[in-house]
């Protein structure tokens, strides 16, 4: 894929997930009927429409691309090139009117994100990525380029996550103890918090039970600002991912990171890890 190529299909990336976050935005702070699916997740008339939508104008650019999308099931994802959408990231903030909600977009190459973008409607802002050329936070004022915070301390990091719900019960304390591990701890967000990562507000992101259109399209924005995003074992994340993954501003904070969340886990285990503060 040349330069030209990834900057073209990054600026439909962005387009996409700008035309999906108006769409969905229709509904926002409106009457509107909540469904609750089988996996007790909520979902509404914006996810919906939305990714009908983002899947319309993928099909009709890109008919032989793959599609893996949060309401409408896989497509085609053995293919060469595959779209990873999520029409409303952060439905339990749109349906509460918290703006804390965005569209998130990606394409994958052979399983790997190449182009990222996420837009939040409510804020009037985005942020948009491609291999190799950068991440760049979008308003209505100004376009500049994203870097991390440049934290190389667990102990000086602020950390970040959605909720501790979202951790399966095992995985609870060791959650707790990282509370006790960082400098401060901010929750809520959603896709939110990983745009602060990339901006440099906030430095450590651990989250667990993520679906691959929850992350995909975040790995290219954290990576081109400077961040480092795997599994909890330093793995790159997939199609295939368990859904747990630990972002950092730096990479001397993401082996801390995983250093940590390893002992916790198989305390005994790793005892000649070095876990610098």
């Amino acid at each position: 894929m040349t330069e030209n190529e990834i900057k073209r299909l990054a600026a439909f990336t962005s387009e996409l997930a700008q035309k999906g976050g108006e769409c969905a935005a229709q509904w926002f702070r409106q009457q509107y009927t909540v469904s609750i699916k089988e996996d007790k997740s909520p979902v509404t008339a914006a996810d919906q429409s939305a990714e009908s939508l983002l899947r319309e104008r993928i099909a009709d650019r890109f008919p032989d691309h793959g599609v893996l999308g949060e309401e409408f099931g896989p497509l085609r994802t053995d293919q060469e090139y595959v779209w990873s959408i999520d029409p409303v990231d952060g439905t339990r903030s749109f349906i509460t009117g918290s703006p804390l909600w965005g569209t998130l977009v990606a394409l994958l190459h052979h399983g790997a994100p190449v182009t990222g973008a996420v837009c939040l409607p409510a804020l009037k802002e985005c942020w948009e990525a491609c291999n190799d050329g950068g991440c760049w936070f979008i308003d209505t004022k100004k376009k500049v380029q994203c870097r991390t915070s440049g934290c190389t301390s667990l102990s000086a990091a602020i950390f970040s996550t959605t909720s501790p719900l979202y951790f399966a019960p095992e995985e609870k304390p060791v959650l707790e103890a990282l509370y006790a591990a960082v400098r401060d701890t901010r929750f809520g967000g959603d896709c939110f918090i990983y745009c602060q990562l990339a901006c440099g507000y906030v430095d450590l992101v651990v989250e667990s039970l993520l679906k691959p259109f929850d992350f995909l399209p975040l790995i290219p924005i954290i990576q081109e600002a400077g961040g480092v995003v795997t599994d909890w074992r330093g793995n790159s994340l997939t199609l295939q991912s368990s859904g747990r993954l630990v972002a950092a501003a730096t990479q001397e904070l993401h082996d801390q990171a995983l250093v940590f969340l390893q002992q916790q886990m198989n305390p005994g285990t790793h005892k000649n890890s070095r876990l610098v503060t």
